[in-house]
């Protein structure tokens, strides 16, 4: 399988037709994101958006074939059970994001009709020094507790709204923020 991009995965002994374009896997992180929907709900639009015949897929392989879903989206290696802190949003730092992949990619990317997930990736992770690079060193400093320098101090006084990651609340956590705040006379 050197330098071939998978463009199907075995589920219960079928190769099936995927998306393979960054779009539909950005897509389906921002259902993951998603608060209105619960664990059930993210894993069948997972699904529903990932493999092209999904309605042709049975049931009893819905746990296969999302293990081999996120087997696809970190590009062939096995999910590692790890509790790391959340230090990027694909929708809140878009335009972050695509300025250095685009620099990395000498051209603008979303102007592709198709890019495969992991070429996408590629150049995601060629991603050097610049100002995504700095708001994610923030952020993994500030989870973990750690203390910020100087420079990274004044640079989070005056980028705050860009470095922090915005919550997202369903419509009911809003509902309930809201009832507080009026109770508080907020």
């Amino acid at each position: 399988m050197i330098g071939r991009l998978p463009t199907k995965v075995a589920v219960g002994d079928i190769e099936w037709d995927i998306r393979t374009d960054y779009r539909d896997i950005l897509t389906i992180f921002c259902a993951f994101n998603d608060p209105e929907l619960n664990t059930e709900e993210k894993v069948i639009v997972c699904l529903t958006i990932f493999y092209i015949d999904f309605d042709k897929l049975n049931p009893s392989l819905y746990k296969e074939a999302y293990e081999r879903a996120i087997w696809f989206f970190n590009q062939g290696k096995n999910q590692e059970d790890k509790h790391s802190p959340k230090l990027l949003d694909w929708e809140q730092d878009e335009s972050l994001i695509f300025s250095e992949v685009n620099k990395v990619a000498g051209m603008e990317v979303r102007n592709l009709e198709y890019m495969h997930w992991w070429t996408f990736m590629g150049y995601y992770m060629g991603i050097g020094e610049g100002l995504f690079s700095e708001v994610l060193n923030i952020r993994s400093k500030k989870a973990k507790n750690k203390k910020l320098e100087k420079h990274e101090k004044e640079f989070y006084a005056q980028n705050k709204s860009l470095i922090d990651l915005k919550i997202k609340l369903s419509e009911e956590e809003k509902e309930a923020q809201k009832e507080l705040e009026e109770l508080l006379g907020l």
